[in-house]
């Protein structure tokens, strides 16, 4: 399958799912949008859930790190790409809970350990910087996010400033493109 393919058929299952949606909406950094990408009518979506954790297991097919999820969002993306590849995860908190362990990474990971991060949307990136902070402080290495859309409001450049590579399986432009070629 190209890359072309598995893009149109990732924006066919979130759209299948119901997870663009368009009108007026606030974003989690303050500000408001056109359109939305609804991360919990996709990763519930086991058609949609499916596709994802295929995309991004093709995309860390050859790399030997262990997986992080962003909590809360990025948990169901991480748990079934990790068992589809097979490989352990760990969960990375913006911040540690003030119960239970109440540490900021759950699950094993050790000193110098390679870290793939996965994320759900990116719009600033400050939920991916932190969770790969956190990371860090664990002694984990962490050099890359991938998210499934990238909403191009400056998650790459922030990302870049802390040497992190963002890489994502669609952008809005794509995601965007594909509703204005469909309207047509």
């Amino acid at each position: 399958m190209t890359d072309d393919d598995r893009r149109r058929e990732l924006i066919a299952a979130l759209t299948a799912a119901d997870a663009v949606r368009f009108g007026e909406f606030e974003l989690s950094h303050g500000g408001t949008s056109d359109y939305y990408v609804d991360k919990y009518l996709f990763e519930t979506d086991p058609d949609a859930l499916t596709l994802v954790a295929e995309a991004f297991a093709d995309r860390l097919a050859d790399a030997d790190a262990k997986l992080a999820g962003v909590a809360l969002g990025a948990v169901p993306l991480v748990a079934v790409t990790a068992a589809q590849l097979g490989r352990p995860y760990v969960i990375a908190r913006k911040q540690a809970n003030e119960y239970g362990t109440g540490n900021r990474i759950e699950g094993r990971l050790g000193a110098g350990e390679e870290v793939v991060v996965i994320e759900d949307i990116a719009t600033t990136g400050q939920s991916a910087v932190d969770a790969v902070e956190a990371l860090r402080e664990a002694g984990a290495t962490v050099d890359r996010v991938l998210v499934v859309v990238d909403r191009e409001e400056g998650a790459e450049a922030l990302l870049a400033a802390h040497d992190i590579e963002l890489e994502s399986l669609l952008t809005a432009t794509e995601l965007l493109a594909e509703r204005d070629e469909n309207a047509e």
